[in-house]
């Protein structure tokens, strides 16, 4: 596959997982860091996200794992529950996805995530 069809198949996925917000994320890095909103796109979400094997809210579970792991990743995190929670996870699975990371990376980083995830229930409550 080509550079531009992995964008356009990024573009896809992207729109697929996060809708108009993923438009705007994208319309952001272009604007501003072209480069690498074209690696975003196409290796984040032309080969990475448009794989086989897992289901998006699969991937969402594992990427806000990883990101909580990494700690100061708040502007990542709210994409990524925004999405989690547009591809069908439950706000109660992201919350025991955060509860579950508190053994392996602690309290503090739970904790800073679950400030995150405050915000984006605020901004679009579930339920």
């Amino acid at each position: 596959m080509n550079r531009e069809e992995r964008l356009e198949l990024g573009r896809r996925t992207l729109a697929m997982m996060a809708g108009r917000q993923g438009e705007k994320m994208v319309a952001d890095l272009e604007e501003n860091f072209p480069e690498l909103a074209h690696i975003v796109l196409g290796f984040g979400f032309g080969e990475i996200y448009a794989r086989e094997g897992l289901s998006i809210p699969q991937k969402e579970m594992l990427s806000i794992a990883c990101l909580v792991a990494q700690g100061d990743t708040a502007g990542q995190l709210r994409f990524h529950f925004m999405v989690a929670l547009h591809s069908g996870l439950s706000k109660n699975e992201v919350i025991e996805t955060l509860i579950h990371c508190i053994p392996h990376v602690g309290v503090p980083k739970v904790m800073n995530a679950f400030h995150a995830l405050a915000s984006v229930l605020k901004e679009n409550p579930q339920e």
